[in-house]
């Protein structure tokens, strides 16, 4: 079988550094390095139902949830890769409390933040899940280990975010501030090729994910727009269908590519997590910055830009409301008062 030439993301990743002659190529070195982890654990991911790599590892990691086992694979793959690339002078995982260091000697001028396996709790039963990362330039001075400071910066400051998602196929999303790129992993020949170029949101939609399991805890504003969304209106387009998968890299997937809005808002249903579920550095951050530069938006449930939240914490929580803009625009008004 004859495949058609395409644009493999090595090379769209050169071209677009050829447009910036103050380049230096190593934020291009970094992406592809990971690029390669991203190939590794796809090809664990796709192995995982006839290895022994399934179910719970018998750890628990920093947000007190049990670790899988290809959550421990994804972060030592992704560590190991990175420690010694020459790139980045600091990483941080949603699976550890602490700052990761790298390799002496090989400290860059990046940072990096990544979830090595989003929507693992549903990988036991085949649904898709997927690596996120968030790329900052380092505030510390170069030639030595980076610190605390290189990593909490606010989203608004990434100079690259994506994910890679592990479904029916391969998928890498990216930005680097000019658009989002989607591109494909042909395993026949093990390169991801350009399928998706400069992706755009829809501006509206009719796509509601939420899990609505908690709507008795959520906050009045909030249940009062969720109804206002499945109201029976033809001429505003509602009601809304609902399309909740409970991974969020999937979520954010399906919603960017059809338009849809996604929300984890706060709630009262547990005293340790009232401001839900997600954290900023590896969640929050990287998918706004996304859907901003796809043409959506992303907030906080009570209107704060998530671009500009300064962390306090590597594993800081914040409430989430992303997707197409018109739908978050529209959440606003529910929590001003003026719906």
């Amino acid at each position: 079988m004859t495949r058609p030439l395409g644009i493999t993301v090595s090379r769209h990743i050169m071209d677009s550094q050829r447009l910036h002659p103050e380049a230096t190529g190593d934020l291009t070195g970094l992406l592809n390095e990971l690029i390669v982890a991203a190939k590794t654990i796809s090809a664990e991911v796709n192995m995982a139902g006839l290895a022994d790599i399934l179910g719970m590892s018998g750890k628990t990691n920093i947000q007190g949830e049990h670790v899988q086992k290809l959550d421990d694979f994804a972060n030592n793959t992704i560590k190991r890769r990175m420690a010694r690339c020459g790139y980045i002078c600091a990483m941080t995982s949603e699976e550890e409390a602490d700052i990761i260091p790298v390799v002496e000697g090989y400290e860059g001028k990046y940072t990096l933040a990544f979830d090595p396996l989003d929507g693992s709790s549903n990988i036991d039963v085949n649904v898709s899940i997927g690596t996120i990362f968030s790329i900052h330039r380092r505030l510390s001075p170069d030639g030595g280990p980076g610190d605390e400071s290189d990593l909490l910066q606010p989203a608004g400051r990434q100079v690259a975010a994506g994910y890679i998602i592990y479904g029916s196929s391969t998928m890498l999303v990216f930005t680097t501030g000019e658009g989002v790129q989607g591109f494909t992993l042909d395993p026949s020949v093990g390169e991801f090729f350009l399928s998706h170029p400069d992706i755009r949101i829809p501006e509206k939609s009719k796509y509601l994910s939420v899990n609505e399991g908690n709507y008795r805890y959520w906050q009045e504003p909030v249940r009062r727009y969720i109804e206002y969304l499945k109201e029976e209106d033809r001429a505003t387009g509602r009601p809304y269908s609902a399309r909740y998968i409970g991974s969020m890299v999937a979520d954010f997937h399906r919603n960017l590519i059809a338009g849809g809005v996604f929300l984890y808002p706060s709630d009262s249903k547990d005293p340790t997590k009232p401001y839900g579920k997600l954290r900023l550095l590896y969640e929050a951050a990287p998918m706004a910055f996304l859907v901003e530069q796809a043409g959506g938006r992303a907030i906080t449930d009570d209107g704060l830009e998530i671009s500009e939240i300064q962390p306090d914490g590597l594993h800081q929580r914040v409430p989430l409301v992303v997707g197409s803009r018109r739908d978050v625009d529209l959440y606003q008004e529910f929590i001003r008062g003026q719906r």
